[in-house]
């Protein structure tokens, strides 16, 4: 390739991106959990986006340390494997009566084991128990699209870089109601969103 001819396939690739990165913009905000002390770890995400989205080839992990899940919320995106890994000194078991994820059951294991399972339902929020210990409780939130965020202990999130469009925008949090709204992302910069959790 030329020098003028490789010049000019940089300009183009620099253009494409340029105009996907103009037609994309983030949504701010912040969640309210009504009655609870922390609004950490609400789910906020977008319902559905167009496209097809490549789930991660590195597995990730729910850990069962301390006879608790952890974390107790996991979004993950369609398709992932999870890694169930047994870090304490007893057995413990995995399984879930949620359908949409084949209400599997993953049998009992040891210290230091794992096992394994692909989310392949979207918009499938599992809830995970162990049959050995029946107050260890977690949830996996299978989503269809990357775009999905866990607010910090002040409740804040941001949704970075959503391409230009409408979409249904979802926050979710165990035992509370889900609340959904239309958003429009136009271009560039940031909407902001706040939301109230009830019981």
């Amino acid at each position: 390739m030329n020098k003028k001819l490789h010049l000019s396939f940089i300009i183009f690739l620099t253009a494409i991106f340029i105009s996907r990165t103009a037609q994309a913009g983030d949504i701010k905000g912040k969640v309210q959990l009504a009655g609870s002390k922390s609004n950490a770890n609400v789910l906020v995400y977008i319902e559905y986006v167009d496209g097809s989205f490549a789930p991660p080839e590195k597995h990730v992990v729910m850990d069962q340390k301390n006879l608790m899940f952890h974390p107790k919320i996991l979004p993950i995106l369609l398709g992932t494997t999870v890694d169930f890994l047994n870090s304490d000194n007893v057995f413990h078991n995995v399984f879930t009566p949620t359908e949409c994820a084949g209400s599997f059951n993953l049998g009992t294991w040891p210290t230091g084991e794992i096992r394994s399972h692909t989310f392949n339902d979207a918009n499938c929020f599992v809830t995970i128990l162990c049959d050995v210990h029946p107050d260890m409780q977690a949830w996996i939130a299978v989503l269809q699209n990357p775009f999905f965020v866990q607010t910090n202990k002040s409740g804040e999130f941001e949704i970075k870089n959503v391409p230009q469009g409408k979409y249904i925008l979802k926050v979710w949090y165990p035992f509370y109601k889900t609340v959904s709204t239309e958003i429009e992302i136009k271009s560039t910069g940031s909407i902001r969103k706040y939301f109230t959790l009830k019981k």
